[in-house]
């Protein structure tokens, strides 16, 4: 049975996030679920029962000091933390590069790339020196970390980043026993991509709806990487609905 871990998940209000959290209770971890707005964490909460437990603790993880204050209440209540899944994102606006704005590109980058970099520095710190040291770090890709849609310049330059940021960390972690990883998910079915259920654009210009996959499905994966004895890591994980048009695409 494996043992109970103390996991932060970011973007736990909805989503993947959600779906996550209610997955890692049901294994029976004990999972700090955190975003901006309190009301949906508490809905995730409600939608988490046992036999683990769920604390919603608000934080926009853009704010550096907002990312302290949370680590440092993770570190004053548990003593540790041996799992961030760096989950947190946003898609931006559908728009050709040249109409795409400064504001909107930033917010962007802000959200999927500088929070994921905040709160994985934060742990990094807290693992480093907890005893026994060490844990594991699971960042959101996506399918746009390989093949970017079109019309998405920050969200595919935010998520090929988040590849590099994932190696970068994976290669300084060896020495702290902090295994890194990153998973890329193509079309979970989750408020984010219900348009491309409806309707997506191709880059050959036509409008097509495409599959999608249970959140759950990829939760799963995710608690199973958790359970994974400290010395395994996956360093890179694609899921996506088997139907989408990425290999191949174009």
């Amino acid at each position: 049975m494996p043992t109970s871990k103390i996991v932060l998940v970011t973007g736990a209000g909805s989503g993947l996030g959600r779906a996550i959290t209610v997955a890692l209770t049901a294994a029976g971890h004990q999972v700090v679920g955190t975003g901006r707005t309190a009301a949906t964490l508490d809905d995730t909460v409600a939608a988490a029962p046992g036999p683990g437990t769920v604390t919603a603790l608000p934080c926009d993880v853009t704010d550096p000091d907002a990312v302290t204050a949370l680590f440092e209440q993770i570190a004053e209540r548990w003593g540790r933390l041996d799992v961030l899944v760096n989950n947190a994102g946003i898609f931006g606006p559908t728009q050709p590069i040249d109409e795409v704005s400064v504001q909107d590109w930033r917010r962007v980058i802000d959200t999927n790339l500088t929070g994921s970099f905040l709160c994985a520095q934060a742990a990094f710190r807290q693992m480093k020196n907890q005893q026994p040291r060490g844990g594991r770090i699971i960042n959101n890709g996506s399918i746009s970390a390989h093949t970017p849609r079109p019309h998405t310049v920050g969200y595919a330059a935010s998520k090929h980043a988040i590849t590099g940021l994932t190696k970068a960390l994976a290669l300084e972690g060896r020495n702290h026993d902090i295994a890194v990883g990153q998973i890329d998910i193509g079309n979970a079915a989750t408020d984010l991509t219900a348009g491309i259920a409806a309707g997506a654009l191709q880059a050959d210009g036509t409008v097509r709806p495409e599959p999608t996959m249970a959140a759950e499905d990829v939760a799963r994966l995710v608690t199973h990487t958790i359970d994974l004895p400290s010395s395994t890591n996956i360093p890179f994980l694609t899921v996506m609905a088997t139907g989408m048009p990425y290999i191949g695409r174009g």
